[in-house]
């Protein structure tokens, strides 16, 4: 099975939709994806996600299924009267500066899980979410024959079928680090995607019932014109 991750266009965040580049972005990652043979289109509940997946839609005769669980992801301090505490966390709880903020003053983190137990994250309402997702995300492989045990997925039967999510970069960070069995801060670190990039996962299987999902493209942007890199590459 391959599953094509594609972040949102440009986006209008107060009307949760895409700008007019947004649109023809979302237009040209359609047609960078026509020749996919894509069996089923899912997104996030989001306007600028359903939006940008309704032009892929539209292009293979599809409709989009909403996946509730891959709604973008919220951050701040979640614990009552955080703004007078003395440890509240910093940079407003947002996830991509505490995750390279965490890695810079314990790099020991960057292998490991327990960067769920640390302060910045385990007080931020971003690991709630992150739950919500990584259970979501394992409950869909279902779907595809792909079950989770442990940190790894294993299946009875392959499956060749092709389908696109269309998420966020918050979502999106989320569904990597799990699927691929990362921590969270150094995927959001050291994997940033731009909007409308095109990743592809692919679930191998060589012999026995272990499937490893594998990056087959990550972040490619060939096909977006008229983005902000500094501006767009991080955020939701």
């Amino acid at each position: 099975m391959r599953l094509i991750f594609v972040r949102h266009g440009e986006p209008d965040y107060a009307n949760d939709c895409l700008t007019e580049n947004g649109v023809i972005q979302a237009k040209a990652t359609a047609k960078r994806l026509q020749h996919e043979n894509i069996k089923a289109i899912y997104s996030s509940p989001n306007g600028r996600a359903k939006q940008t997946a309704s032009y892929t839609a539209q292009d293979h005769g599809l409709d989009v299924e909403v996946l509730d669980f891959m709604h973008e992801i919220g951050w701040g301090d979640k614990r009552e009267n955080a703004d007078i505490l003395p440890d509240k966390i910093p940079y407003d709880g947002h996830p991509w500066t505490l995750g390279y903020q965490l890695l810079n003053e314990h790099p020991e983190l960057a292998g490991s899980d327990d960067w769920m137990n640390h302060h910045y994250f385990k007080d931020n309402l971003c690991l709630d979410h992150y739950k919500v997702v990584a259970d979501g995300i394992d409950e869909f492989l279902t779907r595809y024959g792909l079950h989770r045990e442990g940190k790894l997925y294993y299946t009875e039967e392959d499956n060749d079928d092709t389908i696109a999510l269309f998420a966020h970069g918050g979502s999106g960070a989320v569904m990597l680090s799990h699927v691929l069995s990362l921590p969270f801060p150094f995927v959001l670190t050291a994997l940033p995607y731009g909007v409308c990039s095109v990743t592809t996962l692919a679930f191998f299987r060589e012999t026995g019932n272990l499937v490893l999902p594998r990056i087959e493209i990550f972040n490619d942007m060939a096909h977006v014109e008229n983005f902000n890199p500094g501006k767009l590459f991080f955020g939701n």
